[in-house]
C-alpha cells in the first residue's frame, strides 16, 4: 500500500478508535507493509494531529508496545467554541420561568454536542475512566459524545425502573432546586463494582441531582473521577452541594421579568 493510502487508512482508524491501545503488527498486516514504514507513518500523523489541535499519538515500547490516539483540543479552540456558545445563549428570549435557560436546540445539534464531548474528553483524557454516567434524559446526548472520545460505555440512571434491565438499585434524594424528594434507579448489571466513572449532566443549579448520582454510585463502590456539566447556574441563594466539577458555561444574575442575565465561560480551563 502506498504511503498516501496508508496515512488515510491509519488516520481513519485512530479517529474511530480513540484511547485504544493497538500493537504495530496489526497495522503492518492492515497496510501490508513493514514496521519501519508504519513507524514513519505514525510520526507524520502524530505531527499533523498536534499541529491541527486534534490530539496526539501515545506510543509505548517493549513486548506489549503499541500506539493509541488521545483526542485533545487546544485551549484556543475550546475558548473560541465556548465563547460562541455564550453569544448564542445570551438571547433574552431563551430565559424560561424559574431562571432556567432554553438549551434544547443546542443539545439536539449533533455538531455542537460532539464538540462539547470533545472538550470534556480533552479535560479528562489523563484519567482512567471506565464508564460515563448520566441521568435521563437531557444529559444522555452529552454523555454519549464524551464516551465516544474516551471510548468507554455509557451508564444511564433513570427516574423509574425498567423491566427490561432486570434487578436494580434505587435511592431517594432531595432535588437541590425544587427541594422535592425524587427517586433514582440504576440497573445492577449496568455497572461493575469498583468502576472509575465520570458523571456528565447538562445543567446544574444546586447540585442535588449530581449528589444523588454520587450516592447511587456509592452503592456500587464506584469511584467518581470527574464531573462535567454543560452549564451551571450561579445562584447566591442556593447552597452548592457539589464543588469539584468542570463546567463549560456559567449563568448568573438571571432576571426573568427584565429578561436579563450574564453568561460567561465556566471553569473548564
Amino acid at each position: 500500500m502506498k504511503r498516501s493510502n496508508r496515512l488515510i487508512v491509519l488516520t481513519q482508524y485512530f479517529l474511530e478508535n480513540p484511547h485504544t491501545h493497538t500493537q504495530l503488527p496489526y497495522f503492518v498486516d492492515l497496510c501490508n507493509t513493514t514496521k519501519s514504514s508504519i513507524s514513519e507513518d505514525l510520526d507524520i500523523i502524530h505531527d499533523v494531529f498536534e499541529q491541527q489541535g486534534i490530539g496526539y499519538l501515545h506510543r509505548t515500547t517493549g513486548a506489549s508496545g503499541g500506539v493509541r490516539f488521545i483526542p485533545k483540543n487546544t485551549e484556543g479552540k475550546n475558548e473560541k467554541f465556548i465563547q460562541g456558545l455564550c453569544e448564542i445563549l445570551k438571547d433574552p428570549d431563551r430565559i424560561l420561568p424559574g431562571g432556567y435557560l432554553y438549551m434544547s436546540d443546542l443539545l439536539g445539534d449533533p455538531k455542537t454536542v460532539r464538540e462539547i464531548g470533545r472538550i470534556f474528553a480533552s479535560s479528562f483524557a489523563s484519567l482512567e475512566i471506565d464508564a460515563i454516567v448520566t441521568v435521563a434524559t437531557k444529559g444522555i446526548p452529552l454523555a454519549y459524545a464524551v464516551a465516544s472520545f474516551l471510548n468507554v460505555p455509557v451508564v444511564i440512571a433513570r427516574r423509574d425502573p425498567q423491566v427490561t434491565e432486570g434487578s436494580s438499585v434505587s435511592i431517594n434524594y432531595v432535588s437541590g432546586s425544587s427541594r422535592k424528594i425524587q427517586t433514582m434507579v440504576l440497573a445492577k448489571r449496568s455497572l461493575k463494582e469498583g468502576s472509575k466513572v465520570c458523571i456528565i449532566d447538562d445543567f446544574m443549579k444546586a447540585g442535588g441531582t449530581i449528589t444523588g448520582i454520587m450516592n447511587l454510585l456509592a452503592e456500587f463502590d464506584a469511584e467518581v473521577k470527574a464531573i462535567g456539566v454543560f452549564a451551571e447556574a450561579d445562584d447566591e441563594e442556593e447552597e452548592r452541594k457539589v464543588t469539584n466539577y468542570t463546567s463549560l458555561i456559567k449563568i448568573s444574575h438571571v432576571d426573568p421579568e427584565e429578561k436579563k442575565m450574564e453568561i460567561i465561560p465556566g471553569n473548564y480551563r
